[in-house]
């Protein structure tokens, strides 16, 4: 099973991709299968675009939970360890989600239609809407808890 996070920011005025790099590099791996890649916005090229991609074909829903708990602990620590507030727009958008289906539209010429799948396994999409909600829980409490420590970071900035 696989899961998917797709982050926008934005580069504050003056701030290079130099800046952002060196404070968003993080310092501690997750000790799961995760690729990252960062995009440049080809129409907007201060919106930088982190892409996350998780898990492997072979892992089942319980396992890729169990670490998702782990993952989102460590992403925690390294961002409030090291932020970004002075090098990105406060304006982030943030988008997580497990992969139901994957194509390869590699060949050339006509393709046929294929139900979705993930690595060969057909996928159910009832099954993922119950799993994304269970995902979604622990992601908001993660969400909520980054937040707390931003406003505890931002306060303690301002005295």
């Amino acid at each position: 099973m696989k899961f998917i996070t797709i982050i926008h920011r934005r580069l504050r005025e003056g701030k290079t991709f130099d800046d952002y790099r060196k404070a968003w590099f993080h310092a501690t791996g997750f000790g799961a299968p995760t690729t990252m890649y960062t995009v440049v916005n080809a129409f907007d090229p201060r919106e930088l675009i982190s892409v996350a991609v998780g898990g492997n074909d072979t892992a089942d829903f319980r396992e890729m939970k169990s670490k998702m708990q782990s993952i989102l602990n460590i992403d925690l620590k390294e961002r409030n360890s090291s932020p970004l507030d002075n090098i990105v727009e406060e304006n982030i958008v943030r988008h997580f989600g497990l992969v139901i289906a994957e194509d390869d539209f590699s060949s050339a010429g006509e393709l046929q239609y294929i139900p979705q799948n993930v690595a060969g396994v057909p996928s159910d999409y009832q099954e993922y809407v119950q799993m994304s909600a269970e995902l979604s829980q622990i992601i908001g409490a993660a969400a909520k808890k980054r937040d707390q420590l931003t406003e505890v970071r931002k306060k303690r900035k301002s005295e």
